[in-house]
């Protein structure tokens, strides 16, 4: 009779209030609505899930409103969205600047912008023990960071089992994959239910080991460090280098395109990151991006990077 009931239990029929709860993911949070945090918005609130952001003030909330707008009218006249599709994806969406939002979330994802690692870890830790605060045992509380590991992350939680790294490749609604790193803490049901998320959104699961800069990071920052160390000593034109990596690789962006994208300041983080964790000098930030970050030409969030940007983020020069 043992053997009866195990048997059923395998295939679903039997199984338990709490196993069937792992499975079910209706509403989400993000912690930070900047530029990746509002693609992760748009992201799942377009699968139908309802989400809950939290931002530092109520002028920032109106801000990435008022930015996700735009980027769901750009949609729109891609022929991409309806403006009524618009309008219910919005409605999904609520901002605030209260933990206690995050009430009944299945997943927390932390996608914040900090300046040095040792501040980045210790901002995260409390962000993570201030989700735990108002959340039940079952969500899962997720990183977007890649630099830094989620089992540092979550070693001062009551529930550090919890947490994944998931991490969502920018421009999230183009790329096609997720990264998902279990912490030394992680366990199974956590894991499969960020998979069953990226799933719900149509993305592959790239399963990776533990360590800073997953894979996606961990090649692209040393690409783009180097094409700073070809420009410096006139192997190429940036428009050039960038030329070559496009028409002769297939890459959708040159390298200097990308860090303007990405940030310069995220990209030069990136690299102090995994150089503080490796010592590897193809990690040490080019001195030209270092320049580039003092003098606030960060890309496309400013304006101005490699290359210049009208306001509605299009390349000028």
């Amino acid at each position: 009779m043992a053997e009866i009931t195990k048997s059923i239990e395998g295939y679903g029929l039997n199984r338990s209030k709490e196993s069937a709860q792992d499975n079910l993911i209706s509403k989400i949070g993000v912690i930070g609505c900047g530029i990746l945090g509002q693609e992760i918005t748009r992201l799942a609130a377009a699968t139908g899930l309802e989400v809950v952001f939290i931002e530092i003030s109520e002028e920032r909330i109106k801000e990435a409103f008022e930015e996700l707008e735009v980027s769901f009218e750009r949609m729109i006249d891609r022929w991409e969205m309806t403006s009524g599709e618009m309008s219910a994806v919005m409605g999904r969406i609520k901002g605030s600047t209260d933990y206690s939002e995050l009430a009944g979330c299945d997943i927390v994802i932390e996608s914040i912008k900090s300046r040095t690692r040792e501040d980045s870890i210790e901002i995260r830790k409390r962000i993570f023990k201030n989700i735990e605060e108002y959340v039940d045992e079952r969500c899962v509380i997720a990183t977007n960071s890649t630099t830094l590991v989620v089992t540092e992350m979550s070693s001062e939680l009551e529930h550090p089992e919890r947490s994944v790294s998931l991490h969502f490749i920018s421009p999230a609604q183009d790329s096609k994959v997720v990264e998902v790193v279990k912490g030394l803490y992680t366990q199974e049901w956590a894991y499969e239910k960020v998979c069953k998320f990226a799933s719900m959104m149509n993305r592959r699961v790239v399963s990776v080991l533990e360590s800073p800069g997953l894979i996606s990071t961990r090649l692209v920052a040393p690409l783009i460090n180097e094409a700073c160390t070809m420009l410096m000593e006139g192997v190429g034109r940036k428009e050039d280098i960038d030329k070559t990596m496009k028409l002769g690789f297939g890459f959708p962006h040159g390298p200097f395109e990308m860090a303007d994208k990405f940030g310069l300041d995220r990209v030069v983080r990136w690299l102090d990151n995994m150089y503080a964790e490796f010592g590897d000098t193809r990690y040490k930030a080019s001195p030209m991006l270092k320049r580039m970050v003092r003098a606030n030409l960060l890309g496309l969030s400013v304006g101005q990077g490699f290359y210049r940007y009208d306001k509605n983020g299009v390349k000028i020069d």
